[in-house]
């Protein structure tokens, strides 16, 4: 494969994980699928990341990494337990 095809499929591959983490986070429902509200509060999250916020962008990156961590775990033990269900 070429490398440039190759760049690209691994470039679509990550956008596509980018989308299902917003699909993840419930956004696409809250926001009823408004792009321009989810680009919005992108723009607001990267201006906060950029220090015009009270809270200081390591802060805000950790608690996001911690909710972000906290809602993966939860998904794997609710997956483990209707595995459990299904196979009892």
């Amino acid at each position: 494969m070429r490398d440039w095809a190759k760049a690209r499929r691994e470039r679509t591959h990550h956008l596509i994980e980018l989308g299902g983490l917003v699909q993840k986070a419930g956004l696409v429902d809250l926001t009823d699928d408004d792009r321009a509200t989810l680009l919005g509060a992108f723009l607001d999250i990267a201006g906060q990341l950029r220090g015009s916020n009270v809270t200081t962008p390591d802060d805000l990156k950790t608690r996001w990494r911690r909710a972000g961590l906290h809602a993966f775990d939860a998904e794997k033990e609710h997956v483990k337990k209707k595995e459990q269900e299904t196979s009892s």
